[in-house]
């Protein structure tokens, strides 16, 4: 039998960077006597550090290295077919009260939760290292940024949180300073020694099919078990920036959001204008964040591709900052023409995880610009041909990514690490509607606005196993499996922060690109062409333009809006707008019943935007 290593306060500290403060060296020692792993190290962020660990993942089976000629410094990584998304089911907010939680979260009690994590995490990290991995969402020292410390077992969530956070002796050094931080844990749950001694060998993905990814709002605590993958591993995303964020932003009077952020450049005149964006899964978020214009006169410039902290700045305005540093995108799909800004950014420095490999050390998904090779390895690890395809296996995993430094995207905004922000003229809102949804509307005030976000729903894609193709799945502000709290409550924050900035709170917006026609066929060409609504956007918020009134808000006017080059004439642009009051009728009704589940808990003003838009469909059926 192997008798297990104990860890003294003072011997962690003997191993600890020297500005590593006397709390953060209590919990770490306090962590590595729970999880008993064989050694600690301290993560630096450091070149050094990430040749040494990609090399070890590579001599280890967890990576492989690509072609340094086609792809220099990045590696290819397999999970295994257990481990391969966020698991919403087994994602928990662990606040005292369960209402606190909301009816759309998972609600565990907090002391049995820790009590079963306990057990979980004794011994989990035997025979393993313990990593120590501090990191700052936001850039160093900002006003916006927020700081964190990520324990873990994996390599893999070493190197992947370089890229994604300002991980490092930076970070470390302003927590040494006395800056809060928010605790993060995590273990892949696979220890390769048991407490009798009795050891196992590694294996290329460990992990643990019983899986838990939990917040503590309270304590801004973060406790992940079982996972390796994305977002249940990488805990300063979605667990850090959303879900403790939200919480922490509704208690400080500021924003967290599931929101890209960009800024359109008038050229002729140097001017300006800042857009945030919340869309769900499959509605071109990363496209519109490294949106090309089809339309003469604009630049594009990417802040940030995923989330925005917001806060209001000394003028009044909102400023909004990326959280982040790297971009964690979903590859199928990408391609140099649905997205040649990230295909450009992942050029190097980058790694992939569950895409196919080809003969020649590069990466293939599905949709990227090359055609399907004769051979490649699929991202199980098998062979795969054409014949693999004509039978609908994919060889990339739907869900598979690409994990790449931000700094690397041709066309980043130069503001993107500006510490304090960046100011915002308009938030937009969309899904995917193929009717009734008309292609640009503005709120008709304040509370309108959030109505907007909170009715957001999409359509299911053919890829979703759950529900039937077609119909609406409701994800208000694109925030439903990231909101720390309960989304009644959230709404409740909007309308209050709105209060607070008054008529310097940036104007809403609904956008839907994906109107078709009878046929079937898109009516708005999409992609760099999304330009125009911008454009347009922009001028209204300006105050350049009129708008026109409508069921669902504001509408522009066909001669205010760029469609040169386009074929689309008036009886096209009326499709665009076009409305069926009866279907919206039962919309409303559905709405409705969505909203109930949230009790007295809902805000009036959302009941009573709910009153005004029937009121408008009643008026437009009379």
């Amino acid at each position: 039998m192997t008798s297990d290593k104990t860890y003294s306060v003072e011997e962690v500290r003997a191993g600890a960077p020297a500005d590593a403060p006397e709390e953060l060296v209590a919990w770490v020692t306090e962590q590595a006597n729970l999880a008993k792993p064989d050694s600690i190290y301290w993560a630096d962020g450091s070149d050094e550090e990430w040749d040494r660990l990609t090399t070890e993942m590579v001599e280890g089976g967890t990576f492989t290295r690509l072609n340094p000629e086609k792809r220099p410094n990045c590696f290819l990584a397999r999970s295994l077919p257990s481990d391969v998304a966020r698991v919403e089911s087994r994602t928990f907010i662990c606040c005292e009260k369960e209402e606190d939680a909301g009816p759309t979260n998972h609600w565990a009690d907090p002391a049995e939760m820790r009590a079963t994590l306990k057990e979980k995490f004794d011994g989990v990290m035997r025979g393993r290292t313990m990593y120590v991995v501090p990191f700052s969402m936001g850039p160093l020292g900002g006003p916006i940024s927020q700081l964190g410390i990520e324990i873990t077992d994996s390599a893999y969530v070493v190197v992947s949180m370089r890229i994604m956070t300002r991980m490092g002796a930076a970070a470390l050094k302003l927590i040494g300073e006395g800056k809060p931080w928010v605790p993060a844990l995590h273990s892949v749950g696979y220890p390769l020694r048991d407490a009798d001694g009795t050891t196992r060998e590694e294996v290329a993905w460990p992990c643990n099919d019983d899986k838990y990814i939990t917040h503590f709002p309270e304590t801004n605590e973060i406790i992940s078990y079982g996972s390796g993958y994305g977002g249940n591993a990488l805990l300063g995303k979605k667990c850090f920036a959303l879900r403790i964020a939200s919480t922490m932003a509704r208690r400080d009077g500021w924003m967290a959001e599931h929101m890209l952020i960009l800024r359109l450049t008038e050229e002729a005149t140097g001017k300006q204008f800042h857009v945030t964006a919340a869309f769900p899964s499959a509605c071109g978020k990363t496209n519109l964040a490294m949106l090309q214009p089809t339309i003469p006169g604009y630049k594009v410039s990417t802040v940030g591709d995923d989330i925005a902290w917001m806060r209001p700045g000394a003028d009044g305005r909102l400023y909004a900052i990326n959280p982040e540093a790297g971009f964690f995108g979903v590859a199928p799909g990408t391609s140099y023409h649905t997205n040649p800004m990230a295909m450009d950014t992942m050029k190097a420095n980058s790694i992939f995880t569950n895409v196919a490999l080809t003969d020649d050390g590069d990466v293939w998904w599905e949709g990227i610009d090359a055609p399907l090779p004769d051979h490649l390895i699929d991202w199980l690890g098998n062979d795969y041909t054409p014949a693999d395809a004509a039978d609908g296996k994919k060889a990339a995993h739907p869900n598979s990514r690409f994990t790449v430094p931000a700094e690397q995207c041709p066309i980043i905004c130069e503001d993107w690490e500006a510490p304090a922000g960046v100011p915002i003229d308009a938030i937009l809102f969309g899904g995917r509607r193929a009717t009734n949804v008309p292609l640009v509307a503005e709120q008709y005030d304040p509370a309108h606005g959030v109505f907007i976000g909170a009715s957001v729903a999409s359509e299911v894609t053919a890829a979703a196993t759950d529900v039937k193709a077609g119909s609406l799945r409701h994800d208000p502000f694109a925030m439903l499996p990231f909101c720390g709290y309960n989304m009644a409550d959230y709404w409740g924050h909007w309308l209050e922060m709105q209060a607070k900035l008054g008529s310097k709170f940036p104007k809403i917006y609904q956008v839907n690109w994906f109107r078709k026609d009878e046929e079937g066929h898109f009516m708005w060409p999409g992609y760099g062409d999304n330009s125009r609504v911008l454009d347009w956007i922009v001028r209204r918020a300006g105050g350049e333009v009129e708008a026109i009134d409508g069921v669902t808000g504001r509408y522009p006017k066909i001669e205010d809006f760029n469609l040169d080059g386009l074929d689309i004439d008036e009886a096209k642009w009326n499709k665009l707008f076009e409305i069926n009051p009866a279907a919206w009728a039962a919309e409303l009704d559905d709405t409705e019943e969505y909203f109930t589940q949230f009790g007295d808990k809902l805000p009036a003003e959302i009941t009573a935007e709910l009153g005004k838009f029937r009121e408008r469909i009643a008026a437009a059926q009379a």
